[in-house]
């Protein structure tokens, strides 16, 4: 059984009929253009956006779940994430216990300063989120996500202002996140972190799927050249993947 499903999910322009699975043990990365419709596709996975179709989670209708339910179960990181309030990193992150109503708890702190320590964030817990780094807020609106346990993440960017460095950190952490019975649905641009971290691959185009599979089965140079409208070169047994345009003066 799928960890999350989707069937059908229509929303104007933005996603047509898109069928789409995650199975526990899973990293899903979702990849195309600039407007082929990941972010569409990751907020409607959350309940975020009015689409059309169904989705479903462990086997269930959204219907079937309250919204306290869905918030324990999910986990969303947006591409954009931004505080209101200039607070401390920690309490940034401690916002991924709402759910739970535990933030006091053992149960909860225990939860809070392991995101902190998974993510790498405890050096600066105490520091107001305005003052950090565009990288290091990053990591810690990726800790809020963790501290919430969630079955599923959906994350949206999660490395588009790191460094080369920390993105493998980040990405690394996803991967550990997506055992069994837990899940994960990343949007990337790096088509070649894709093809290092994930297991399975969706390939969107103009709101649709135009495959879906096992990286070596979707990231194909005929494939990506077509979606992505450049020549691309694929190199998947190299290691780590190599995945680049090939561009020439026209261009």
């Amino acid at each position: 059984m799928a960890l999350m499903e989707a069937r059908g999910l229509t929303l104007n322009k933005r996603l047509q009929s898109v069928d789409v699975a995650l199975s526990p043990g899973e990293m899903l990365g979702v990849i195309g253009p600039n407007g082929s419709g990941k972010s569409s596709l990751l907020q409607s996975l959350a309940g975020l956006l009015p689409a059309s179709g169904e989705v479903l989670l462990d086997g269930r209708p959204y219907a079937a779940f309250s919204a306290l339910e869905r918030a324990r179960r999910i986990g969303f990181l947006p591409q954009f994430c931004e505080s209101v309030w200039s607070l401390a990193a920690e309490d940034i992150v401690a916002l991924g216990r709402l759910p739970w109503r535990d933030q006091e708890t053992e149960t909860g702190r225990a939860a809070i300063a392991e995101a902190l320590r998974e993510t790498e964030t405890l050096p600066f817990a105490q520091k107001r989120v305005d003052q950090l780094s565009g990288g290091e807020r990053a990591r810690v609106w990726l800790a809020r996500a963790l501290a919430g346990c969630p079955s599923v993440i959906l994350a949206d960017e999660p490395i588009a202002s790191l460094d080369l460095f920390y993105q493998a950190r980040v990405m690394g952490t996803l991967r550990r996140f997506a055992q069994a019975p837990r899940g994960a649905v990343v949007a990337l641009h790096d088509l070649a972190l894709a093809a290092r971290y994930c297991d399975q691959i969706c390939l969107m185009r103009e709101g649709c799927v135009a495959a879906q599979g096992k990286p070596a089965e979707v990231l194909t140079k005929a494939m990506l050249s077509e979606v992505f409208g450049v020549p691309i070169h694929v190199d998947l047994a190299c290691s780590p993947p190599v995945i680049l345009p090939v561009w020439t003066k026209t261009i």
